[in-house]
């Protein structure tokens, strides 16, 4: 069973009342406060193709109808799951499997997008991008500052700051928090910081930070993790992967890495991490709505972002 169908049969079971692709559904609600957005991107952030405001989303406005108000969808499944937008559509694209993944406030969505209602500053990013090495990216970071500012299905989560680092990187992701509008984090210890309803920043070199659990399932891979880098548990190299999961580059000393991944019922953790001090510094600086924007992970070497998965020679920008 393919995981576009495996979803698709979950989410009706999750929705007996699914939305019908004409639109058709509930009443028109009340407007909710805030403003958010709405991104449209095919292969991992790296082509745009529309992005909206959202001012003015009912309290009724769910994802499917967010999205129909500017873009023509096609659906499958009782219209709860989006087949495609625009013309570019799910199913198999040279010999590779593709399709249209949704988050909010930079979190995977578990439940079909008729299902899934608008909350007020809700950053909604659909994508469409091959799924083939990893069946699930559990969080991404290019909708900062959400979820910090929003949180999670309307819900403002405590934020909680791990510093395992020296040197001034800790103040500097706090300062950047701060910047963005995130001012009541919370320092906290690696063993103390977990929790269901918690979101986690975590920043310190890769040999500290992979005592963490959640942390750790990069070394597996984005099969695992959802991250297209592989840090090497001994904390001396990250491989830099491209969509099919296979190492593009090996960087050692001085490069960051800037990513997030998710263990099931937990909220996201974030990685703040590099092989050296010199690396964290750098993944700590990008911690930046205009270096993070529409990308799934980011790789910092001698000051230039690259986005992850790598894609062409590497991906610098």
């Amino acid at each position: 069973m393919t995981r576009r169908l495996a979803l698709a049969i979950a989410w009706l079971a999750l929705a007996a009342w699914a939305l019908p692709a004409s639109g058709c559904g509930v009443g028109a609600g009340e407007e909710t406060a805030g403003e958010g957005s709405l991104t449209v991107t095919r292969s991992f952030g790296e082509e745009s193709l529309g992005r909206r405001t959202t001012a003015g989303a009912s309290e009724s406005e769910t994802v499917i109808r967010l999205l129909q108000r500017d873009f023509e969808v096609g659906t499958r499944y009782g219209g709860n799951f989006v087949q495609e937008i625009d013309g570019v559509a799910g199913g198999r694209e040279d010999g590779r499997r593709v399709d249209w993944f949704y988050y909010v406030n930079g979190i995977e969505a578990e439940v079909g997008a008729g299902e899934r209602r608008v909350a007020a500053g809700d950053r909604i990013w659909w994508d469409h991008h091959d799924w083939s090495a990893a069946m699930r990216i559990p969080a991404v970071v290019g909708s900062f500052p959400e979820p910090f500012g929003s949180g999670s299905e309307g819900r403002r989560l405590p934020v909680r700051l791990v510093c395992l680092a020296e040197g001034g990187a800790c103040d500097e992701v706090e300062t950047r928090l701060a910047e963005a509008g995130i001012e009541d984090t919370a320092r906290s210890v690696l063993e103390l910081s977990a929790g269901r309803e918690v979101l986690r920043v975590l920043v310190g070199p890769w040999s500290e930070l992979r005592r963490d659990t959640a942390a750790r399932k990069l070394e597996s891979g984005p099969a695992a993790s959802g991250v297209f880098a592989r840090p090497d548990p001994a904390g001396e190299r990250i491989d830099l992967l491209d969509d099919h999961g296979r190492s593009v580059r090996t960087l050692g000393r001085g490069v960051g890495l800037l990513a997030a991944t998710r263990i099931e019922a937990q909220q996201p953790t974030w990685i703040v991490t590099g092989v050296d001090s010199t690396g964290v510094a750098a993944a700590a600086a990008a911690l930046t709505e205009e270096q993070l924007s529409d990308h799934f992970a980011i790789a910092i070497e001698e000051g230039r972002t690259l986005p992850l998965p790598l894609s062409g020679a590497g991906g610098a920008k």
